[in-house]
């Protein structure tokens, strides 16, 4: 701190080039935390999906239904330790904007092959008991006001008509991060309403495995045995399962790495362009010091701590205001569950800058730090 005195009156010397230097700093940053929270949101489902469970699809497609037939003969291949099944609703509650999630689910034993999510004992027997029952995820339940008691209808899509909940039951993740939006009903209830055509058919089964080394040859398995039928499945892991879905919405990480990129290249011209500027001015500033007896090695490094300094309060700020505007709240809960920039990303985030700050001033400052007295005194 012995010469920050001094630091700060250079950094200052042109306070509207400061300004626009800190505020690519602070842009470049800001972005890097929104996209890391979005990265984060499409990958999230991959950190915690079940290392023992597979989920088993159509072979065509993830919209195209399975018979409710296949529980007993996949039970019965060895390996598998319990089994479930889902189906996709997609009802609209009051608007069509209004999207959350909504499964028709196996009460019987959903919820012992997703012990990830925690409900209440009494809830969730309240619900057992209630055919037109309903448990909705925190997230949801907070979005749309729904509280334990209430009862609301959804407008059909898939299945039309209005359907009519009570809600029983709140759940939470037990870990953070994981999925609070979704909507569970008995599928029973849907059964009965379905058409004659649906009635015994599934969108899905989750297959809990006695032992997760077993996944390869259980897959192949239950993929043989419904080889050449009318509803062939394809079946994989519950990680490679979310990979796919995510998949859906295109490559994020490409394109979040291609635009991180060209923004901390152009962070870097504008930066090392500033350092240069600034160096050039105080030249002979510079051959003072050194007359005076300050070695290279000083000037050498009182210059890069000039660009740190940009690059560290810059990047500071744009770091805090994108941590900021990910905890007012997610900004597209339609699409993402969970939106949150972790201290790890922070802190990469801050060490980013600083390489940037790094890679702008080292030229000038090698610059500035072999530059000779007399020629440096001679320039005008």
């Amino acid at each position: 701190m012995k010469y920050s005195g001094l630091l700060f009156a250079n950094l200052f010397r042109k306070k509207t080039r400061l300004l626009l230097t800190l505020g690519s700093f602070v842009v470049a940053l800001f972005l890097f935390g929104i996209l890391t929270a979005i990265r984060g949101a499409f990958n999230q489902g991959l950190s915690i999906a079940g290392v023992d469970r597979l989920v088993v699809r159509n072979r065509v497609s993830l919209i195209q239904p399975l018979p409710i037939a296949y529980t007993e003969r996949i039970l019965r291949i060895k390996g598998v330790k319990q089994i479930t099944h889902r189906n996709w609703f997609g009802g609209i509650y009051q608007d069509e904007r209004n999207f959350f999630p909504q499964f028709a689910v196996d009460v019987d034993n959903d919820h012992k092959i997703h012990s990830e999510f925690d409900v209440p004992d009494e809830q969730w027997q309240t619900f057992l008991r209630d055919r037109q029952g309903a448990i909705v995820g925190a997230n949801t339940a907070k979005r749309y006001h729904f509280k334990v008691g209430d009862h609301i209808p959804l407008r059909g899509t898939i299945f039309p008509g209005t359907w009519d909940f009570n809600i029983d039951g709140i759940y939470r993740g037990k870990e953070s991060g994981q999925d609070e939006t979704q909507f569970w009903f008995h599928w029973e209830y849907l059964r009965e309403r379905a058409p004659d055509a649906a009635k015994n058919l599934v969108g899905w089964y989750v297959v809990q495995m006695e032992n997760p080394d077993d996944s390869a040859r259980v897959a192949k398995e239950i993929d043989d045995a419904f080889a050449n039928s009318s509803y062939e499945t394809h079946t994989e892991t519950e990680k490679a399962f979310q990979a796919g879905f995510a998949k859906q919405f295109g490559n994020i990480e490409l394109m979040i790495l291609s635009i991180g990129s060209v923004v901390f290249f152009t962070l870097l011209l504008i930066t090392g362009n500033t350092m240069a500027i600034a160096i050039r001015e105080r030249t002979a500033e510079l051959a003072v010091l050194k007359a005076i007896g300050y070695s290279d090695r000083f000037v050498l490094f009182f210059v890069l701590a000039e660009s740190l300094l940009l690059a560290l309060v810059g990047g500071g700020v744009g770091l805090g205001l994108a941590k900021l505007a990910a905890s007012f709240g997610n900004p597209v809960p339609n699409i993402l569950p969970y939106f949150n920039i972790p201290a790890s990303k922070m802190l990469v985030g801050v060490s980013l800058a600083l390489a940037v700050g790094v890679a702008s001033g080292v030229i000038p400052a090698v610059g500035a730090m072999r530059l000779r007295v007399v020629n440096a005194l001679r320039r005008v």
